[in-house]
């Protein structure tokens, strides 16, 4: 081999050996950008977790504050339907127990309502109205035992009335005043009274600090 192709092939050798070493160097700064590009991805990621964390926290911490909140509303609901449901109950049994008569003297009842109702009533001409089927248990001297029990020296007449709910109705004469003591009406008078009474008795609702019961 001659001195000039001696030259040119160790010429060639650096020249590839050059290359090589720039070719390596390339593949590895591409192998740290892509590290790097990786290592910044996975903080990145990290980061966008710990955030999709806290802001899932923060939305569950969120909606347990209203759930929460809501409890005692929810709960003085329930608690109030109960009660009204416990009410409505005393109320159908009391008219059941009116409608049988059942626990009170009717004729003794009839006479005190029929009474009552002509004290408070002016003139002294009255009319009881009962119903057809009382007649035999209120017995033909019923007018007579009202009488004296009003204490009033008064014209009385005793009527009895077809499909006439339990109770007695008191008119004057002109039927210009009128008084319902049927036992059906008087409890739909008092209810609201005695549905309060219940209540504050049985401690449905607080009693006032002062001043009485509350409603």
């Amino acid at each position: 081999m001659t001195t000039d192709e001696k030259s040119t092939e160790i010429l060639r050798e650096e020249i590839l050996a050059d290359a090589k070493k720039k070719a390596e160097e390339i593949v590895m700064a591409a192998q740290r950008e892509a590290e790097e590009i990786l290592a910044a991805a996975a903080v990145e990621r990290s980061r966008l977790t710990e955030d999709h964390l806290c802001r899932s926290r923060n939305e569950a911490s969120r909606k347990a504050e209203l759930i929460l909140a809501t409890v005692p509303v929810e709960t003085g609901r329930m608690r109030a339907a109960r009660v009204e449901t416990l009410l409505d109950s005393i109320r159908e049994e009391a008219e059941q127990r009116l409608k049988a008569r059942e626990g009170f003297g009717y004729r003794e009842t009839v006479c005190l309502l029929a009474s009552r109702a002509i004290e408070r009533m002016t003139g002294a001409d009255f009319v009881v109205r009962v119903p057809e089927g009382d007649r035999a248990l209120l017995g033909d001297d019923i007018g007579d035992e009202i009488k004296r029990r009003t204490g009033k020296t008064v014209s009385l007449s005793v009527r009895y009335e077809q499909n006439s709910e339990n109770g007695v109705i008191v008119e004057d004469a002109e039927a210009r005043q009128v008084w319902d003591n049927r036992l059906g009406k008087r409890l739909e008078r008092l209810w609201p009274e005695v549905r309060r009474h219940i209540a504050v008795e049985f401690s449905f609702v607080p009693k006032k600090e002062s001043g009485g019961d509350g409603p």
